[in-house]
């Protein structure tokens, strides 16, 4: 069994797989050396540290539901400039060690008990992912639902999986044929379905998506105190 109460230190992890989900994203399943059990939504932080001491470290989500395993899924998306994704893009393999320290959060997280409604754009979906899994491992899959907005379909991460009846997929700038929705941003009628929904709602992304996906909830009529936002920036 995972240990909970164990206080947060750093820790070395060996890379046991790599995942491309899009061209510009990774996902990296760690295994701990001390095993830690995580909440959905909650993250971890990766620390490079080079041969003449230099360190730069950054968070990330973890993607992956809870578990007893003793692993982690890091989704990376690589940036521009990026120090810490730019070397795990280019440069690490399985096998390698790295640090990381966590889990760290306790407010953008769900324990999957209670009805949760999910709003994510671009990379943002990665710990509502890890909300989605853990409803369907422990099939509560009735609980949750995901909206996620991205730019085209090769920008969704986990497109093997993520799809489901839980999952709404907004595309903003090109929708693959056939579907009903014309590209566009999020809008007030794909948060329609949740009006007054007794549900916690987690908004993860961008500034201006989190701040425009949180306005529509609340002219939705849902309350501004049953929101839970997570905003990100590049860090690299």
């Amino acid at each position: 069994m995972a240990d909970v109460a164990r206080p947060i230190r750093w820790q070395t992890a060996t890379v046991v797989a790599i995942t491309p989900e899009t061209a510009r994203a990774k996902t990296f399943r760690l295994r701990l050396a001390q095993p830690v059990q995580h909440r959905a939504g909650q993250h971890f932080v990766l620390r490079l540290t080079a041969p003449d001491g230099y360190t730069a470290q950054r968070s990330y989500s973890v993607a992956s539901a809870p578990d007893d395993s003793g692993e982690i899924d890091l989704t990376v998306e690589l940036l521009e400039g990026g120090e810490v994704s730019g070397y795990l893009h280019s440069e690490a393999q399985v096998g390698d060690e790295l640090e990381v320290r966590g889990p760290i959060g306790g407010w953008f997280v769900w324990d999957g008990t209670t009805r949760a409604v999910l709003v994510g754009g671009g990379s943002g979906v990665v710990p509502l992912m890890a909300m989605l899994r853990l409803a369907r491992a422990t099939a509560q899959s009735e609980l949750v639902r995901l909206v996620v907005s991205v730019r085209s379909p090769d920008d969704l991460y986990y497109r093997s999986e993520i799809i489901g009846p839980e999952t709404t997929v907004i595309y903003t700038r090109q929708a693959p044929a056939g579907d009903d929705r014309p590209p566009g941003r999020l809008a007030a009628t794909d948060v329609a379905p949740f009006a007054g929904a007794d549900a916690t709602f987690y908004v993860c992304g961008s500034a201006p998506f989190a701040e425009a996906a949180t306005q529509l909830l609340v002219d939705n009529g849902n309350p501004a105190e049953a929101i839970r936002v997570e905003r990100f920036g590049p860090t690299g």
